[in-house]
């Protein structure tokens, strides 16, 4: 691993960037040193989002899957040192499968692919859920690797979590790097920051802004929940009531009626707050946290606004990269391309 601490890029590179969803990996590789070309997301509202924030960015809205020749919606002439994003992960069916790139038709990774070889950037990173590495035994990922060895890169991967890279929430994301074999390069993940912050450290002064509330029954349910606590710390009778059939079910349930402790990071944020399996309720007040909170744990700058009603914005940076993770991953590929 490389300290990527005291990383400066010698050029300003350039990233293309697919299912760029509001941006928190567009802008923590911004933030890294690299020069966007072209954004692709189909949401409109996510779309409008990095329109808001970056009128500059060249938002390209609409499907990827219709998207031809992905030269023709960036600037001409100019040299993609990056491909960047995070497509859905989708298994494949294998019979009688020779597993290369046409047999990963109708998903959205051909779409990656494809744009992929259409560009042939130095590098390419894929930001992915944990259970990617493990999906159908390894073989999803094997698919893809093997596609992107049929294109002409080599490729590493690592799970890594976001709490390590000053980010307050446990985020555990799947880190794909390709390298293009005609370069000689080599490639590092980035070191683990020496702190790991808690709640406490980026729940301060959170300005004003949208959310939901929980009905009079789930209210009274939450406010019997110490902080860190869950539906284990609640009378009986009252868990097994609010559980109803998960009562029976096995497993830890530790998502039920869960509240946020401030002396810890978040568990990882959905895309709703107050989901019944994955309650994420405010450390010390009796209420799901607010759309600037849950960008503040996203390690998204106050600056940053959300297009769309509360529901998408709460969509929009659950399903988002952690800005500041995002950079550390940006600069660890800035110390790589630094070696041309």
């Amino acid at each position: 691993m490389i300290d990527v601490q005291n990383v400066r890029p010698k050029k300003k590179y350039t990233a293309v960037e697919l299912f760029a969803g509001a941006g928190g990996l567009a802008l923590g590789l911004e933030q890294a040193g690299f020069k966007e070309l072209g954004l692709v997301e189909i949401d409109k509202n996510a779309s409008d989002t990095l329109k808001l924030n970056r009128p500059n960015w060249n938002v390209i809205n609409t499907d990827i899957t219709k998207i031809v020749d992905i030269r023709r919606c960036i600037p001409k002439g100019v040299t993609v040192d990056l491909l960047s994003g995070g497509y859905p992960c989708q298994s494949f069916s294998y019979a009688g499968k020779r597993r290369g790139l046409e047999d990963t038709r109708g998903t959205l990774f051909y779409s990656y692919a494809q744009i992929l070889k259409q560009l042939m950037p130095k590098m390419f990173l894929v930001e992915n859920v944990k259970g990617l590495t493990t999906m159908d035994h390894g073989r999803t990922l094997g698919t893809m690797i093997d596609v992107f060895t049929s294109i002409g890169y080599k490729t590493k991967y690592k799970v890594l979590n976001a709490w390590d890279y000053g980010v307050a929430e446990k985020r555990q994301r799947m880190i794909l790097i390709g390298l293009r074999k005609d370069l000689s390069l080599s490639y590092h993940f980035p070191k683990p920051h020496e702190y790991k912050p808690v709640l406490r450290d980026v729940l301060y002064n959170v300005p004003d802004s949208s959310s939901v509330a929980y009905s009079q029954r789930k209210y009274d349910v939450m406010k019997l929940v110490p902080a860190g606590g869950n539906w284990r710390d609640l009378p009986q009778d009252v868990a097994k009531a609010y559980l109803g059939n998960s009562w029976y079910s096995s497993g830890g349930r530790t998502g039920y009626a869960r509240r946020l402790s401030w002396d810890e990071p978040s568990l990882t944020l959905t895309t709703f707050p107050a989901q019944k399996q994955t309650e994420r309720c405010h450390p010390s007040e009796t209420r799901p946290l607010t759309t600037r909170e849950y960008a503040r744990i996203q390690s998204f700058p106050d600056s940053w606004k959300f297009a769309g009603n509360t529901s998408s914005v709460y969509k929009q940076i659950g399903n988002a990269v952690a800005v500041n993770f995002a950079k550390d991953i940006g600069l660890s590929i800035i110390a790589t391309l630094n070696q041309l």
